[in-house]
């Protein structure tokens, strides 16, 4: 077996026809010029093992790369692309649940209802994240096909090769002081469950019966006309609860003015929640009837035991997040110390 011409075959394969000739001619003349006048086989192996494999000797030869995102692309790729895909999925999930609001709810389907928001909410965020995959694993393909600048070294997060400049745009953030993105997820979630439950409280919360069907609610515990006349607070706090997720995605740390910005709107929210749960006419009298008859005690004592109970697990619920995200914010890095002195 003529080895060389068979090395010859495998690196002119991958070539384009207009090119295959002429770097046919010109590899032939390269491994005979690496050979001794009386060469061996020993001498061929040698001399094809220098050159290497085929299928890389090829992509030097090609114009065009034989991968999908080569190297010079593949950190700016990666890069983003852990950007972008939690915030598509947090917006298909909002969109979901905002679409939910606006749709009837079956009197007392409460489990069904959970389900499905749960089952289709899981279906919509995969077949997001995999649409997203997609079609930014394409554009980052077409701009490494497009690209016209032959230099391979690697691109920073700015699309410029990269240089010790590029660490004046990088912030050392200690880990407890980071912003991590699976909290910001839990924190939409978390939005996302609440104002739900608020707006279909009617349907959610209650009293519940074992039927055929399985669980039942068959007596609301709060009187959803009373809670929807402070819809726009409610709204209100969603849209802050969002944008503040938003700020905390550009800062990626807590400071002292994003801690500012979460107490606000914690201490906001505890005054939004005490003055709904003082309404003489939140909760129904079927339920705090019920309710009193279990227990034994009066429907009023009832409602004050659930008013006093809410509120007291809010407020230290609020208390320990405000006083956790200023210590957080004092945390102080290695550059700012630095600068101090």
């Amino acid at each position: 077996m003529n080895l060389i011409k068979v090395y010859i075959q495998e690196v002119t394969r991958r070539l384009s026809n207009k090119t295959r000739k002429d770097i046919a001619l010109e590899l032939e003349s390269t491994i005979y010029d690496m050979l001794p006048e009386d060469y061996s086989e020993k001498d061929v192996h040698r001399a094809l093992e220098t050159l290497g494999k085929p299928a890389i000797l090829a992509s030097k030869y090609n114009e065009k790369p034989i991968h999908l995102i080569g190297p010079k692309y593949y950190d700016v790729y990666i890069t983003l692309l852990k950007l972008v895909m939690p915030i598509a999925a947090i917006i298909s999930f909002i969109a979901l649940v905002a679409v939910k609001f606006l749709s009837p709810v079956e009197d007392g389907a409460v489990l069904a209802t959970v389900l499905d928001m749960i089952l289709e909410g899981v279906g919509q965020i995969i077949g997001v994240l995999i649409h997203t995959f997609f079609w930014f694993t394409i554009v980052f393909a077409i701009a490494e096909r497009v690209d016209g600048i032959k230099d391979d070294s690697p691109l920073s997060a700015r699309f410029k090769p990269w240089s010790p400049d590029d660490l004046k745009h990088v912030i050392y953030v200690p880990k407890y002081k980071a912003i991590n993105t699976f909290e910001l997820s839990c924190g939409l979630v978390w939005t996302a469950i609440w104002g739900t439950t608020y707006f279909y409280a009617d349907h959610l919360l209650g009293i519940y019966e074992n039927g055929e069907n399985g669980l039942r609610m068959v007596m609301p515990a709060f009187n959803q006309e009373v809670l929807l006349s402070f819809w726009p607070f409610i709204v209100l706090l969603i849209g802050v609860e969002i944008a503040l997720a938003i700020y905390k995605l550009i800062k990626k740390q807590w400071t002292h003015k994003l801690a500012t910005f979460f107490t606000i709107h914690q201490i906001a929210s505890l005054v939004i929640l005490v003055i709904i749960l003082t309404n003489t006419n939140l909760f129904t009298p079927e339920f705090s009837n019920q309710m009193g008859g279990i227990f034994t005690t009066t429907p009023a004592h009832i409602e004050n035991f659930i008013i006093w109970g809410l509120t007291t697990i809010f407020v230290v619920f609020v208390g320990w997040g405000i006083f956790d995200v200023y210590k957080r914010a004092n945390i102080k890095t290695d550059i700012e110390s630095v600068n101090k002195r």
